[in-house]
């Protein structure tokens, strides 16, 4: 018996170190398979709708490649950029069988909860993306998690490597099929950022009201290297629980992490980021903005200073628009050593009076002054997008400022 599988049977036992808790019993291990879609063309227009919200795009035009698993098949894999490696994780296994025991459950350590452990023991399939040293991808991969079948488990292990001096911009959008109501996914994703490479994720969240969500992260990044994280869900969910982990491992190492989520009623958000600074001249920022219309959000962040001479900031602000809703903020600061230098926002709140009168003297409804100070609220500049992405998400956002109500 392995080391790995060990340690993931002892924590099947395990409850979550943090937050709500599921049984996993609740959900199918199993799923119908799914033949292989070479065009993405076997999605109905509904499907359709549902990815291009998260920002997947069927036509894949201006993407350096496509992933897509539906359930816990995955019916599309494909590249369009010469440097650039996307292969399902059943397929890396096999063709880096040597390469991935330096990796696997190194970033992630599989005793974690029963989520990692579930994941190591019943794993269905993920994204293995790899960028060759010095290649810039031209255009982002898109990678889609999507799950069809009723109440069904969909434990996703992705790994993204980028090799020193690289480029790679990741979009994965995570969403249901329109008619579904109950379902469980799991995405363990490890991230291995080498020396002096980019790496941009952005992840856009559009489950369904009744889905379980339990992403587990970790990002190791090496000496000027850059990490920079956009997460977005501003729809109904049951409920997610997210907490990635970032180490700057090496000198000048740099993370963002920025987070928009809006918690409607029934939803239950834990959300947040760690960061740890481990060399001299780390930096990092964790933003997040959140929006609660009667569901629960806790916002969490942690600033870890290992070693003088890092840099890091922590901003969490809170909007309540409901009194059923709740808002709580957990900023952390952890200092070592002399010479860190780390700080922190929180605020939590309603909409001033005051704004809202003043905006209404210029001329707009009550309505429209609300919509107008939401939207200003949820406006997080997000560093690297493409162009198209980001008015997606300000689309949202505008969609959403006037939807609140």
């Amino acid at each position: 018996m392995s080391t790995i599988t060990e340690k993931a049977e002892a924590a099947l036992q395990k409850k979550a170190p943090y937050g709500s808790d599921v049984d996993l019993g609740d959900y199918q291990c199993d799923a119908v398979s799914h033949e292989y879609d070479p065009h993405l063309s076997r999605f109905s227009e509904g499907e359709k709708e549902h990815i291009a919200e998260v920002g997947i795009l069927p036509s894949r035009e201006e993407r350096a490649g496509s992933f897509v698993l539906k359930d816990h098949s995955p019916v599309h894999c494909s590249i369009g950029q010469e440097g650039v490696e996307l292969l399902p994780m059943s397929d890396a296994r096999e063709k880096y069988n040597n390469l991935l025991r330096d990796y696997l459950w190194k970033a992630v350590d599989v005793g974690t909860d029963k989520y990692t452990a579930q994941t190591a023991l019943v794993s269905h399939n993920g994204y293995f993306i790899r960028i060759n040293p010095g290649t810039k991808s031209l255009y982002p991969i898109q990678a889609c998690l999507y799950i069809s079948g009723e109440g069904i488990a969909q434990n996703v292990h992705n790994m993204v490597i980028a090799e020193e001096g690289s480029e790679l911009h990741i979009i994965t959008g995570c969403t249901t099929a329109p008619h579904l109501k109950k379902g469980l996914h799991v995405g363990v994703s490890e991230f291995y950022i080498k020396k002096g490479a980019t790496v941009t994720s952005t992840m856009l969240h559009n489950w369904g009201e009744e889905i379980i969500v339990r992403p587990r992260t970790s990002v190791w990044v090496e000496e000027g290297a850059t990490f920079m994280s956009n997460y977005v869900c501003m729809k109904p969910v049951r409920s997610v629980q997210m907490y990635p982990s970032v180490r700057l491992m090496g000198k000048n190492a740099v993370a963002r992490l920025n987070t928009i989520v809006i918690a409607t009623r029934g939803s239950d958000l834990d959300i947040g980021g760690r960061v740890s600074l481990e060399a001299p001249g780390a930096r990092a920022e964790v933003i997040s903005r959140a929006i609660t219309t009667g569901g629960t959000i806790i916002a969490r962040g942690l600033l870890i200073g290992q070693v003088a001479h890092v840099k890091a900031h922590l901003e969490c602000s809170g909007l309540i628009l409901s009194d059923e809703g709740h808002i709580r903020a957990i900023p952390e600061l952890d200092g070592w050593v002399a010479g860190v230098e780390m700080s922190h926002e929180a605020a939590v709140g309603r909409i001033s009076l005051e704004e809202i009168e003043y905006l209404m003297s210029r001329g707009l409804s009550e309505e429209e002054a609300t919509a107008l100070i939401v939207r200003g609220f949820l406006n997080v500049k997000m560093e690297g997008l493409p162009g198209e992405l980001q008015e997606k998400i300000e689309k949202i956002v505008n969609e959403t400022g006037k939807s609140v109500f």
